[in-house]
């Protein structure tokens, strides 16, 4: 009788301190959600606030880890450690993983439109050097250490409805880059821009792939070797 007593006693105990666990976790988190609500009302200091610091903190955790493991492949909790932010932060600037994922292919498009322009501000008359250039630069971007393809082909993969906000991001992000390619062909003097932008686009979507996963090296001469034959290539045949 006296053992029941105890193992009552102990089931008792124990089950309180489970609801006081509780309960201790529901404060916590209380206050962290008010430490970040007093937070985002605080006026922010000169040079940026810290709201600004936390979105580009999950914006580069999300680029790494993203692109280096796969979108489907990367849990949000993953991001909330990486950051490091804690929910509260992060659904405070993304409604959910989705809107994380479209704005992570926004920023990868607004840098590539940034190199392309500061290019265009150096080699401005000069396309077929600011041609060799790009390039370059895309060897490098496909073939180069740490490589796994395009993010923008990768990001489509795992999403079907071409009207979702990343396919639209990825839309997006090929139509600038077709536009881009189209124009330098014009420069160069080409018949027919948007046949050749239609071919380079394929050549670029080719080495993106052809870098990750055959010879690097191979993928990044025959791109080359193909472009330039692309570009000088004039009957329209």
């Amino acid at each position: 009788m006296v053992g029941c007593l105890f193992g009552n006693l102990a089931l008792e105990l124990s089950s309180q301190a489970a609801d006081v666990q509780s309960r201790l976790q529901e404060i916590f988190d209380a206050q962290i959600d008010l430490i970040e609500q007093v937070v985002a009302a605080t006026p922010p200091p000169l040079g940026g606030g810290r709201q600004a610091a936390a979105r580009d903190r999950i914006l580069a955790a999300a680029d790494r880890l993203l692109y280096g493991e796969g979108i489907r492949a990367v849990g949000i909790d993953r991001i909330f450690a990486e950051a490091p932010v804690t929910r509260a932060t992060f659904y405070r600037h993304f409604a959910t993983k989705d809107d994380l994922v479209a704005a992570y292919l926004v920023g990868r498009s607004a840098k590539e439109r940034e190199q392309v322009a500061a290019l265009r501000a150096t080699m401005s008359g000069d396309a077929p050097q600011m041609l060799r250039t790009l390039l370059t630069a895309l060897i490098a971007e496909s073939c180069g250490p740490g490589a796994r393809g395009c993010p923008f082909i990768n990001a489509a993969a795992e999403y079907a409805d071409p009207a979702h906000p990343v396919r639209r991001a990825v839309t997006e992000h090929r139509r600038w880059f077709h536009s881009q390619m189209s124009r330098l062909a014009a420069e160069l003097g080409h018949p027919e821009p948007d046949r050749v932008a239609d071919q380079l686009m394929l050549l670029r979507d080719g080495v993106m792939v052809g870098g990750y996963l055959d010879d690097p090296a191979r993928a990044g001469a025959a791109l080359t070797a193909a472009a330039t034959a692309i570009v000088t290539h004039r009957d329209g045949s």
